[in-house]
């Protein structure tokens, strides 16, 4: 019986560029910074932000942080000294008040609530006009929101700033 010949074969070289491979590297990325991303984010690392909205703290935020795990989340707490602006978009959030005591205005409608207390805010085609009051001025009064981006890109959700946080001080 005749031996066979064996040639062994070089390691591929980089593959062409392309939409395909694009593609398969960024999925690999994101699923190794799954298992690899920071287990804890500290509120000492992430910035005070003054927005149109609020004063806002972002845990999780694709855009900003690409290197957590968890992208399909945003999580963020806002610091409400008197209120928030206004805003609509079509819902799908979860807020947890970590402090203090207030409301939340939706759609005309007044909701009360206090620490230790979830806000559910309802998915609405149209949209839902909401804005956000402390009433206790001088306290603190903080809640952390959690919205799943899937959520937001399956509504297609836009959002309408519909009036200015009295905290924001355009530059």
């Amino acid at each position: 019986m005749a031996e066979i010949e064996r040639t062994r074969s070089r390691e591929r070289g980089p593959l062409k560029e392309n939409s395909y491979e694009r593609t398969l590297r960024d999925r690999q990325e994101f699923l190794d910074r799954q298992k690899t991303g920071p287990v804890v984010i500290k509120a000492a690392d992430r910035p005070l932000q003054i927005t149109r909205q609020a004063r806002l703290v972002y845990f999780l935020d694709p855009l900003s942080y690409p290197d957590t795990p968890l992208q399909d989340w945003l999580v963020f707490k806002n610091d409400i000294l008197t209120h928030s602006g206004k805003h609509r978009h079509q819902g799908g959030l979860v807020i947890y008040v970590i402090e203090g005591k207030g409301y939340s205005i939706v759609d005309g409608e007044r909701w009360d609530w206090a620490k230790g207390d979830l806000v559910l805010l309802p998915i609405r085609p149209g949209g839902v006009v909401h804005q956000h009051f402390n009433t206790q001025p001088g306290k603190p009064c903080i809640w952390i929101a959690f919205v799943q981006i899937p959520i937001m890109d399956h509504l297609a959700m836009g959002i309408t700033q519909v009036e200015t946080s009295p905290d924001y001080k355009d530059s």
